[in-house]
């Protein structure tokens, strides 16, 4: 007898409930990276730059509940709008699952480890600055060119890196209300914030 499919794989996303909506989230941290639109293509990069909110030890939103109190132009991400979202990463699970594709073998809900996402180099862990630190003017000199993480393999990095410790060479080579399921901040025309889906 066959075990039944998990929820990801029988359930579109409009009918999870909150806690599985939620669980898709990797903790990437990469939703929280400060994106830069190019006026004349529309092109749209990332860079090394956090939101304010994330904390670089977890990947995690540190104030995911309250986010739309501190930033308040944030967008809710949800089944209905995730389609529209083209400069969400490759590697997003929301998008993934809205495309019609798998998660990746590093996410947490496939590999059962909540920690396979930063050993695997898909996440922003120990890559990234906080915007504090950064001037608006010198955003341009922080793009990155390992947001979709197509280069890392999920068993690239076999060692536990915590946060402090040196960069290994796989990070070099490379969220609002209760109800919110997302969040989006905008920084003026050219420049703001992805959408985190639930958990960043």
């Amino acid at each position: 007898m066959t075990s039944e499919l998990p929820f990801w794989q029988r359930k579109p996303l409009e009918d999870m409930n909150r806690e599985e909506w939620e669980s898709l989230c990797d903790g990437c941290g990469k939703c929280c990276l400060i994106k830069l639109e190019d006026e004349d293509s529309g092109d749209i990069v990332a860079t090394d730059v956090t939101c304010k909110l994330l904390d670089l030890g977890t990947c995690q939103c540190s104030q995911y509940p309250q986010r739309s109190k501190y930033v308040p132009d944030c967008v809710t991400l949800t089944p209905e709008n995730i389609g529209s979202l083209g400069f969400m990463p490759a590697t997003c699970a929301y998008r993934l699952l809205a495309e019609g594709k798998p998660l990746e073998d590093w996410h947490p809900l496939v590999s059962g480890d909540p920690d396979s996402v930063h050993r695997s180099g898909n996440s922003v862990l120990n890559r990234v600055v906080p915007e504090t630190e950064v001037e608006d003017a010198d955003l341009e000199d922080h793009v990155i060119d390992w947001f979709d993480g197509e280069a890392i393999k999920w068993d690239f990095v076999e060692e536990d890196l915590s946060p402090g410790d040196p960069a290994d060479k796989a990070w070099n080579d490379g969220s609002g209300d209760d109800e919110a399921w997302g969040e989006e901040e905008s920084r003026g025309e050219h420049q703001g914030r992805g959408v985190a889906g639930d958990g960043a």
